[in-house]
């Protein structure tokens, strides 16, 4: 019983690991501790409820009970990584995936290890892939996600809205973060036509002067 408990566990890790791993590199608010901390907590949970029913040989009590507790109470979690900024609505995406992790970490506690990979499986292709396909279904448009280290001064979010409104690319999403005193890191996801390349754009932003890096991610 120990051992299983402790495969159950150290599985709850991994699949929890992959998809906060898909999170982190995007830089999500909930990120791969978030994610394994959640799997391996809904997984205790499940074990907990079937291990005691076993072991106290009670027919009668529902094993799933503690389980939908979890299920409920991960969307207090979720919701604190929704953010609105403006007419922005972010982080719906990284509480949909922490409520699945937990899925997943009861599925594990239960025993359904075919069921926890598969799903697991599943998730990380449509965080991984969904802006590809995205990028396949719109012809006249493709999409950039570029990272950039700016001065932390006043005016450079618009200067780069101005140079990039030259090239006619929209900004769909940005996120800024703070990097060291005298730096702003910005992240932000693009729309651009299907003649313009990513190149061009951060030749582009490039000439600002207030832009000391930028990275295509």
């Amino acid at each position: 019983m120990y051992l299983e408990t402790f495969l159950r566990l150290l599985l709850a890790l991994i699949l929890g690991g992959i998809v906060g791993y898909e999170r982190e590199h995007k830089n999500r608010p909930a990120g791969l501790r978030t994610h394994i901390l959640v799997c391996i907590g809904a997984a205790l949970v499940q074990i907990i409820s079937f291990n005691y029913i076993r072991q106290k040989g009670l027919a009668s009590i529902d094993p799933f009970r503690l389980g939908a507790q979890v299920i409920s109470g991960i969307g207090f979690l979720g919701a604190g990584t929704i953010l609105k900024e403006g007419v922005n609505v972010k982080g719906l995406t990284t509480a949909a995936s922490l409520w699945t992790v937990a899925c997943i970490g009861l599925a594990i506690g239960a025993g359904l290890y075919f069921e926890s990979l598969l799903a697991t499986l599943f998730v990380f292709l449509s965080l991984r892939g969904l802006k590809i396909v995205e990028q396949k279904i719109s012809k006249e448009a493709k999409y950039f996600n570029l990272q950039l280290v700016t001065e932390n001064i006043p005016g450079v979010i618009g200067n780069i809205g101005k140079e990039l409104e030259k090239l006619s690319v929209n900004i769909i999403e940005i996120e800024i973060s703070g990097g060291e005193d005298e730096e702003a890191i910005i992240f932000l996801n693009l729309k651009t036509p299907n003649y313009i390349n990513a190149n061009q754009i951060i030749e582009m932003l490039t000439k600002i002067k207030s832009v000391k890096e930028i990275k295509l991610i």
